[in-house]
């Protein structure tokens, strides 16, 4: 709170802007004690959700721009970073095309998920009128909410802040180096585990693409969503698009006697 009073609105702007292009540098700390200065006197409420809100649109137009231009290598690596690259498509996309552009209102306050909302918004053709509506507002709620509360929960946040100065250096250990590593660890583990698990019923390219020159009875089935194709556009020769919620209902039109063999992302 401290270096927030004495550096002001730039550091506000930027921390928000830094944690909104995918930088693990937490925010809602950020904002709580912005508001609780607020509350104090340093700051003005309504000048630090402008600040806030602005850098949230700035980076947020940004990558919605990277998804309208179908920048592969950027979503490819967006995929990664986020540990769970066979589902990071396909959830979002889910919600996107449940909820549409209303999914943005809530996308801040989910882990992982703001961090593809924008460029998926993008790709999937959303209008920018309504992209910049629509986030325009997720922002104000996602900011307000937490300057809200530093401002209204001043005397705790500060009291919390003291106590928590005291193990400054403990606490930034936990926070930037421990809990990630711990985390990263146990999705790692939990991969090669499922890996594991399944590696029995997998096959190789290679030998897919042998016994494919080998004229054997095989069908190939594509299950990735149409989005999942931004990063990799490719598809391998013959294969059979079905989507997963259609794969029973697909797998009925399959000849009897051929060798069914499923790939996704």
């Amino acid at each position: 709170m401290e270096f927030l009073a004495q550096f002001g609105y730039v550091v506000l702007g930027v921390w928000i802007l830094a944690e909104s292009i995918g930088l693990p540098l937490p925010a809602m700390p950020m904002l709580l004690a912005a508001g609780a200065l607020a509350a104090r006197g340093p700051f003005q409420l309504w000048l630090a959700l402008t600040v806030s809100v602005c850098s949230c649109l700035v980076s947020d137009l940004f990558w919605f721009a990277i998804g309208r231009r179908g920048n592969q290598k950027v979503l490819k690596l967006i995929c990664r970073v986020s540990l769970e690259p066979d589902s990071c498509v396909r959830r979002t996309t889910k919600l996107i095309e449940k909820y549409g552009a209303k999914s943005l209102l809530v996308s801040k306050f989910v882990p992982g998920l703001n961090a593809v909302a924008a460029p998926l918004a993008g790709s999937s053709g959303l209008p920018l009128r309504r992209f910049f509506i629509f986030d325009l507002m997720g922002s104000i709620i996602w900011c307000g909410t937490f300057l809200g509360a530093g401002y209204l929960f001043r005397e705790k946040v500060t009291a919390l802040a003291d106590r928590l100065a005291q193990f400054k250096w403990q606490l930034a250990v936990t926070l930037l180096v421990i809990i990630p590593a711990a985390y990263i660890s146990f999705k790692f583990w939990q991969r090669r585990k499922f890996i594991r698990e399944i590696w029995m019923e997998r096959i190789s390219p290679e030998e897919l693409f042998q016994r494919i020159q080998a004229g054997e009875k095989l069908l190939v089935v594509d299950l990735r969503h149409p989005l999942d194709f931004l990063p990799d556009p490719r598809i391998l020769p013959q294969a059979v698009r079905i989507l997963p919620e259609d794969l029973e209902q697909g797998l009925m039109e399959i000849p009897r006697g051929h060798e069914v063999v499923l790939y996704c992302t």
